[in-house]
């Protein structure tokens, strides 16, 4: 037995179970005969070799991790056979107990780990295979961070970039499809800037005198807003690009501009302007609107809570959803008895103005903005019950008339707005003890256990609105010039108040 550093790679052919399922034996022989001619050259010739196939999958070994990567970008490229099969790859490094030839030990395993959260037609690689490469060869980018089945903690993964392909920010894709997003490139100055603009640098040598004199043409923006497209990025210039605060967009010029089109035309077709615009217009039907209710944010109860809670946290979706989990989140907020923590899950979060890194972490202790690819976010600091809130009006609103009453909670009655409902226990840590174990045998959440199904009502009268508690042991408060005010009976409130209860936060607005 012997022990060498290797990267490792799986190849799959996905959706070859489904695929092959009315094969015959002679049609599933051809199938994997022709998928291992194709791809044992390839990693021969990068200096591989196939260490076995293990059904439609084969193990490879490579002494080096950019060519191990650079055979799985050729690989990738294979055109499959006529089933149509796509392929998916991952890769790890790491120290490989070589046993007759075979391979064996944990780095093996997470790269098999990694290969089953892959997607079809994408390759995967992990930090270790990262830090090996020759950063300059590869075309790559960060997917985030994920839990692996059978593996501690969170592994952070990333991807390679065919010619062919490009993942667009979330950002971006909303820019170019409000007509918000601007193509600077070396033979175009600085064109006249829309509102709320996003800048896309395309032809620019990374590092470039060039570059810097494009960004000085510029108003004052913040860093976050511009984006450089490029394809092959040295470690240097990829890493300085980052630390101003600014985002990439790794693809190959025509890729990219390919994918913005495509983008702006399935957007104007669809009607889909990205604002909401098309849910206002339903809720201005209404006649004599006189209140709209939006959901405005995600409150944050302080714990340790009722014993039951030691910690928690959410995940902020791409689409501006907070969740229990997600394995595309932007952000992870956690609260625990040190206070309210953030976590970049990407490379396009800004807090307070300044860039954060990919994976890191930040306390949130006063008030401040947080962007991201989402939309923006105020994080306000609170005192008792709550540690804090952060707040923005969504697109989810719901239009009153003068004389109606609203109730809002799990289940109201009609008419009534229903909170939302975020399911799971993955994002609480408990606390010791019965009354803990009793709360988590009954699928206690804390959208559930702080809420009631009738939790408030708003009344709205002639030039009045009026706040009416509906549960008597889940509390209903008013956030109003920054601070709680805990409701016990039918108070008045007025435009501008927001409501908290559980973790939902709704805005009282002027339509």
């Amino acid at each position: 037995m012997t022990t060498a550093t290797q990267t490792i790679l799986f190849t799959d052919l996905a959706g070859y179970t489904e695929s092959v399922a009315g094969v015959d034996r002679e049609g599933l022989r051809r199938i994997l005969k022709q998928h291992e001619e194709r791809v044992r050259p390839i990693v021969e010739n990068y200096g591989g070799r196939v260490v076995k196939n293990i059904g439609d999958s084969f193990l490879c070994l490579f002494p080096s991790a950019t060519d191990g990567l650079r055979a799985a970008l050729d690989i990738h490229h294979l055109r499959q056979t006529q089933e149509s099969l796509e392929l998916r790859l991952a890769l790890n490094t790491g120290d490989v107990e070589i046993i007759d030839g075979d391979a064996f030990g944990d780095p093996v395993n997470l790269a098999a780990r990694i290969l089953a959260r892959t997607p079809a037609g994408e390759v995967w690689f992990s930090n270790a295979t990262r830090l090996c490469m020759n950063a300059s060869e590869v075309p790559w980018e960060p997917v985030g961070s994920f839990r692996l089945k059978g593996v501690p903690g969170e592994i952070a993964c990333y991807r390679l970039v065919p010619e062919d392909r490009v993942w667009l920010p979330q950002r971006v894709s909303i820019a170019a499809g409000q007509g918000r997003l601007v193509s600077i490139t070396p033979d175009h100055p600085t064109p006249k800037l829309p509102p709320d603009p996003i800048i896309l640098f395309q032809g620019f040598e990374p590092g470039s005198a060039r570059l810097a004199e494009a960004v000085d043409a510029l108003p004052v923006l913040s860093p976050d807003v511009l984006y450089l497209a490029d394809y092959r990025i040295a470690a240097g210039e990829r890493q300085a690009w980052l630390d101003a605060g600014c985002g990439l967009i790794i693809g190959t010029p025509t890729a990219v501009t390919f994918a913005l089109a495509e983008f702006s035309r399935d957007r104007r077709d669809n009607g889909d302007s990205g604002d909401g615009a098309q849910l206002t217009v339903l809720v201005k039907r209404i006649e004599e609107i006189t209140l709209e209710i939006v959901f405005g944010g995600l409150a944050l109860p302080r714990v340790p809570l009722a014993d039951v809670v030691a910690a928690y946290h959410y995940e902020l979706t791409p689409d501006g959803d907070w969740a229990t989990e997600s394995d595309r989140a932007l952000l992870r907020i956690a609260v625990t008895r040190e206070g309210v923590e953030l976590h970049a899950r990407c490379s396009e979060i800004a807090v307070g103005g300044g860039a954060l890194a990919e994976d890191e972490k930040v306390m949130l202790a006063k008030r401040q903005i947080i962007n991201t690819p989402a939309g923006g976010f105020e994080f306000l600091p609170l005192e008792g019950e709550y540690c804090g809130a952060l707040l923005r009006d969504t697109t989810l609103k719901l239009g009153v008339g003068r004389g109606q009453t609203v109730e809002l909670g799990r289940q109201p009655r009609a008419p009534g707005f229903a909170f939302p409902r975020r399911p799971g226990q993955t994002n609480i840590r408990w606390c010791a003890g019965s009354k803990a174990r009793q709360a988590r045998e009954q699928d206690f959440t804390l959208d559930r256990g702080l809420v009631g199904r009738r939790q408030f009502a708003i009344r709205v009268g002639h030039g009045s609105l009026e706040l009416v508690p509906m549960h008597k042991e889940c509390t209903t408060y008013v956030l109003r010039d920054g601070g709680l005010v805990e409701i016990l009976q039918p108070v008045p409130v007025r435009f501008g108040d927001q409501v908290i209860a559980g973790t939902t936060v709704v805005a009282l607005r002027r339509p």
